[in-house]
């Protein structure tokens, strides 16, 4: 009733005027009454109709009509409908923003294909993943510009439990995983993941099992051949068995060493591992390493020292012992009989540099950036004659990571090699005389 009292009200009231001017001046004054009320209603209804559709034609320009009466209630109940749906239209246009925001910051190539496999939108990342521009190519058929087979079946497949494996189109170094979403009515989510690094960790997992067991392989042969022989052979020879167990035990420190060196990176990889610091004096462990290398090249070769600085460092003392007697190792392993192999301690452009030089075989340059991984050899039948376990280098690269400092590398072939620990210098220390440190052997004449 509370539309109806306003205007049942006016034509009571109108009726009323009528009825008195009827009994007062005749049925043609009432009538005339009437037709007038008519015409005025009528042009009021006209004008307001007017006002409403001007309104309604440019609501963002033209001011809402101000009237009383029942076209001012209707005025009123379009302008708070005008309102809500100003309203309801911001609040939708703010979490689209939010989403298209959202959708440029992920780091996954996203298109969102029609029925018909027509894109409606692509964020920036399916321009560097699947070379895709949402510019350019909304409206076009994903078909015609992803051309790839696998790909084309993939999407007629339409699974979406399914994941593809391919390169990126953009860019063959790149591996991508592509997965069908369902989004909307009839439409489909296409999503590009970058999975190159997994890919190359799931390699290297498998590459280096692979060495792992091939490393171990043949000492396990070996020795398990020759504990069959003593098994069976009862009237071997004391200097016969002899050999034979000394083959043995040289085979079984083969395998100790590899899963001494596994264990080693193990331990430097582990999160929870933290670098202890403590003060090295780099010049008596210098002397110290000097002296390995003569022990180790039992006289084959002539090893020297030059210690041209008395900077200490900070570090692990254990971890920097075991990354620079690798390096002093290998030179004596891979340097031939008669050879010069030189210890270097030194600072350089702030630096402090721990080199060691060999006149070795040398390694060609392409065979250099690969150095530091796992069991990579230059020459394998070469490396395990002479008993290295192809993880010395990598063991290496993660102590000086975890330094700071770096391993640098330069080699000619036919003449030789150096390799150069270089360490920041904010790890560097004047030199700290009456501090006993380390547990090196007194300071004498260089080797």
């Amino acid at each position: 009733m509370g539309f109806w009292w306003r205007p049942l009200g006016v034509l009571a009231g109108v009726l009323l005027v009528a009825l008195f001017l009827w009994a007062g001046w005749g049925w043609v004054a009432a009538l005339g009454f009437l037709a007038g009320i008519q015409a005025f209603v009528m042009l009021r209804r006209l004008l307001q109709e007017y006002r409403l559709a001007r309104w309604l034609e440019n609501p963002d320009e033209v001011d809402p009509p101000d009237a009383s009466g029942t076209w001012g209630d209707i005025f009123y109940r379009l302008q708070k409908l005008q309102r809500r749906q100003r309203a309801s239209r911001s609040e939708l246009t703010s979490a689209l923003e939010q989403f298209e925001h959202a959708a440029e910051a992920v780091p996954d190539g996203m298109v969102i294909l029609s029925r018909t496999d027509q894109i409606e939108w692509c964020n920036p990342a399916s321009r560097k993943y699947l070379g895709l521009d949402c510019d350019r190519d909304r409206g076009q058929f994903v078909r015609y510009l992803l051309r790839q087979a696998n790909f084309l079946e993939f999407l007629d497949a339409a699974d979406y439990s399914r994941r593809l494996v391919c390169k990126s189109p953009n860019n063959r170094e790149l591996t991508l995983s592509l997965q069908l979403v369902p989004f909307g009515e009839g439409k489909k989510l296409l999503v590009a993941r970058d999975i190159t690094d997994l890919e190359r960790v799931d390699a290297m997992r498998r590459d280096f099992i692979a060495n792992v067991s091939h490393e171990l392989r043949t000492p396990l042969t070996v020795v398990g051949g020759f504990v069959e022989t003593l098994a069976d052979a009862h009237d071997l020879k004391p200097e016969e068995s002899r050999r034979y167990y000394d083959i043995m035990l040289d085979h079984t420190h083969r395998m100790q060493r590899l899963l001494d060196d596994l264990l080693t990176l193990s331990r430097l990889e582990s999160a929870d591992h933290a670098l202890q610091e403590e003060k090295v004096d780099m010049p008596a462990m210098a002397e110290a390493l000097a002296a390995e290398a003569e022990s180790l090249s039992r006289g084959r070769h002539h090893v020297s020292l030059r210690l041209e600085s008395d900077a200490w460092l900070t570090g692990n003392l254990q971890e920097i012992r075991s990354a620079l007697g690798n390096l002093v190792s290998n030179a004596v392993r891979y340097t031939p009989e008669g050879g010069e192999i030189t210890l270097r301690w030194r600072e350089q452009g702030g630096e402090g540099v721990f080199s060691v030089t060999d006149t070795g075989e040398g390694i060609a340059a392409e065979h250099i950036p690969r150095l530091t991984e796992r069991f990579y050899r230059v020459d394998r039948s070469r490396s395990r004659e002479t008993g290295g376990t192809g993880l010395g280098l990598a063991i290496v690269k993660h102590v000086l990571t975890r330094h700071g400092a770096r391993l640098d590398i330069q080699s000619i072939p036919g003449k030789g090699s150096t390799f150069s620990a270089v360490f920041p210098a904010a790890r560097l220390l004047p030199a700290l005389p009456g501090e006993n440190v380390i547990p090196f052997p007194e300071r004498g004449q260089a080797a």
